[in-house]
């Protein structure tokens, strides 16, 4: 008989556990349906059912190489694992949603087939050390693929761009026409922002890159663990540092919930542009119909609804940050029940954002500019007047007084119902300043006065490649 029949011998009668849950043997009268539902986490926390197989599987082949259990024994737990593993995969084997959570039900499988072999897998650790490792680990395979969302949006982005390098159109402050920009210039505005955020989730993944596995409770075990080991075989930098710190920390989870939240918010901002343009007062954008949506009543709309769906959503992500940084500020610092409630909030941000991003970068990959239409709102409301005092300031005037003399400008031309510079007759510019001469009208151009802004950042078409190209650098070396 080997020492697999031995352990199977065992379960039988009296020795089989009173109940599936791991904390079973401590309390005589178990929570009732309703109240095991309650603090059950199981709904949340199954999705990180292949994490913690991988992270079993690392335990129990540390716990056979330091001879805590049989070699036989490790490597027999380490193949139904990876049966299990395959079998979730399939949908061969079914999550059992009335499990408590996700370590208890994988738990229970393995010792449903296997005896009291698969009670072994769970030597010198914890629950506590276990779904922090979990959560880790789906962390560092998850933020990946979210920041490979971030980089392919941010490419097209700047596909867009470099066809509207020479596009001009209004910039606004206070919502205002301010000054001449390109279209190219503003999307590389955007851009800029989410290589903040491509930036945001690695460093954030460097910091959680520190297993915990081995940290028990919270004050490890007198059992002979290589946590290096176990860190080394999941893929970790190291081991954490301290054991109590290594189940109390969610420093990451607000991290990555906050990296999700700057995110959003600054999709958000890029949808309230697209939500403006798209209206009949612009007309500056034309949103594919896939990306938009029509009335119940009125047949004639042509709704830019992804658009305000994203702008809506950053509440939440916003919401979500604000949910765990109020869960952590009151707890001792170790495991508490609360810090369950951390996934929720974790995943719902991480879900979003990655949505946000596919739907943005489709309906921004496919939309229309219309060129003409910008170009024309570049001519009134004085965008150029800036450009006229530079004018002057190049022939010698003090900037106050040029800026003085331009801002007069303006309310004559106001006065005199005229919409530009441009309009104003060059008797009358001289009028406020000696200095101004026929080149003036060539200078206040909305072309010229974007090709004159090419120092570095600004929106000249050739400094908008410049910038285009060394944002699609920033991507390839934060990826």
């Amino acid at each position: 008989m080997n020492i697999m029949d031995k352990m199977n011998d065992k379960l039988e009668g009296k020795n089989k556990p009173a109940s599936s849950v791991l904390w079973a043997g401590r309390l005589a009268e178990k929570p009732e349906a309703e109240a095991f539902a309650f603090q059950a986490s199981i709904g949340v926390d199954q999705r990180l059912a292949q994490d913690d197989i991988v992270g079993s599987r690392a335990h129990a082949a540390m716990l056979g190489r330091q001879g805590i259990i049989p070699a036989e024994i490790a490597r027999t737990l380490d193949a139904e694992l990876g049966r299990i593993a395959a079998e979730l995969e399939s949908g061969a084997l079914l999550i059992d949603t009335r499990a408590e959570d996700i370590h208890s039900f994988i738990e229970g499988v393995l010792t449903e087939r296997l005896g009291d072999a698969g009670r072994m897998v769970h030597a010198g650790r914890s629950r506590n050390d276990q779904v922090a490792l979990d959560l880790r680990l789906y962390l560092k395979r998850t933020v990946p693929e979210i920041r490979a969302e971030l980089a392919q949006t941010i490419g097209a982005l700047l596909d867009q761009a470099e066809q509207h390098a020479e596009t001009v159109m209004p910039g606004y402050t206070h919502l205002q026409r301010a000054q001449p920009v390109t279209l190219g210039h503003h999307l590389c505005a955007w851009s800029a922002g989410l290589v903040r955020d491509l930036g945001r989730f690695a460093d954030a993944l460097a910091r959680l890159d520190e297993s915990p596995l081995g940290a028990g409770a919270l004050a490890g075990t007198g059992l002979p663990l290589d946590r290096n080991a176990t860190a080394q075989a999941l893929g970790f930098g190291g081991p954490t540092l301290n054991s109590m710190d290594s189940v109390a920390d969610r420093d990451f989870a607000i991290e990555l919930a906050g990296a999700c939240a700057i995110t959003q918010t600054h999709l958000s901002r890029f949808c309230e542009d697209v939500v403006i343009w798209a209206s009949e007062e612009f007309k500056f954008i034309d949103l594919a119909e896939e990306w938009s949506t029509g009335s119940s009543i009125m047949p004639q709309k042509k709704n830019p609804d992804f658009a305000e769906l994203i702008r809506g959503k950053a509440a939440r992500s916003a919401g979500n940050v604000v949910t765990l940084l109020t869960l952590l500020k009151g707890l001792p610092y170790a495991y508490d029940k609360d810090l369950q409630e951390d996934k929720e909030a974790l995943f719902d941000s991480l879900d979003t954002v990655r949505s946000c991003l596919r739907i943005f970068r489709g309906m921004m990959a496919s939309a229309k500019f219309n060129i003409e239409r910008m170009k024309a709102a570049c001519t009134g409301g004085f965008l150029e007047a800036t450009d006229a005092a530079e004018y002057l300031v190049r022939r010698g005037l003090p900037f106050r007084r040029a800026h003085e003399a331009a801002a007069l400008i303006v309310r004559d031309c106001i006065e005199a119902g005229q919409r530009s510079i441009a309009e104003r007759p060059l008797p009358e510019l001289k009028k406020r300043s000696e200095l101004f001469e026929d080149d003036i009208y060539q200078a206040i151009t909305p072309a010229a006065c974007v090709a004159a802004r090419k120092l570095p950042g600004g929106p000249a078409p050739d400094e908008v490649r410049r910038q285009i190209k060394i944002l699609r650098e920033r991507i390839l070396y934060t990826s």
